[in-house]
């Protein structure tokens, strides 16, 4: 009977873990859907962002890492997490699909630098590289700078790749970045488990939360 009540009572505090757990990883994840939302209004607002704009209805997805971090002395890295919006044949975006960025680089570096990306996947190619559970940039889908300013053009990539960064690297590069499918956020955002694929192609689920994203994706073509 005592094992019975200890194992009742330690199933009962692991329960109340996994729930506080769970609520734990919806908060992070509604709160990086908010921030991903700030970053598309930045870029929307952003003049230089001019063949983003004009181009966007072009575009399979959109990847947004509202803060990718860099910056170390002698070892630096960068890493970030963001979503993921597949845009429809009827020009309306998905709900998002979440996912971490990293990488590593050896050199001298000194400070800090946090970068507003957004990656326009340009083709089929890129797009399921993306619905994969991890890809490499540059290996596995190329990748090239998103041309700024009026009148730019861009070179042929799978994945054009986007910054607005303040800091003391002029820059950021993304290629060699490792591009991961966060399972914890979807299932904690959606309230169960599901894939990329689930979200972005077969539309299983939605979640109220992210149609302000949405609206602002939709928004950022041709700047508004």
């Amino acid at each position: 009977m005592i094992k019975k009540i200890v194992a009742v009572f330690l199933l009962s505090i692991f329960s109340t873990y996994l729930s506080y757990a769970d609520s734990k990883e919806a908060l992070k994840a509604q709160e990086l859907v908010t921030k991903a939302n700030l970053a598309v209004k930045n870029f929307t607002a952003d003049s230089n962002m001019s063949y983003l704009h004009d181009n966007l209805d072009e575009a399979e997805g959109l990847l947004i890492i509202p803060a990718l971090i860099k910056g170390a002395f002698i070892i630096g890295g960068s890493g970030g997490s963001g979503v993921l919006l597949a845009r429809g044949k009827d020009n309306e975006w998905s709900y998002p699909a979440f996912y971490t960025m990293g990488t590593g680089s050896i050199g001298f570096q000194w400070g800090g630098e946090v970068s507003e990306i957004i990656l326009m996947v340009m083709t089929q190619k890129g797009m399921d590289k993306l619905l994969s559970s991890s890809f490499k940039l540059g290996t596995d889908a190329s990748v090239a700078a998103g041309p700024v300013g009026v009148g730019a053009k861009a070179q042929f990539a799978d994945i054009l790749a986007f910054s607005r960064a303040k800091g003391v690297f002029a820059g950021v590069s993304v290629e060699g970045a490792v591009v991961k499918a966060r399972s914890q956020f979807n299932a904690a955002y959606y309230g169960r488990e599901v894939s990329p694929v689930d979200i972005l192609v077969l539309k299983k689920v939605s979640n109220p939360h992210a149609d302000g994203l949405r609206d602002s994706v939709s928004t950022l073509v041709s700047g508004g």
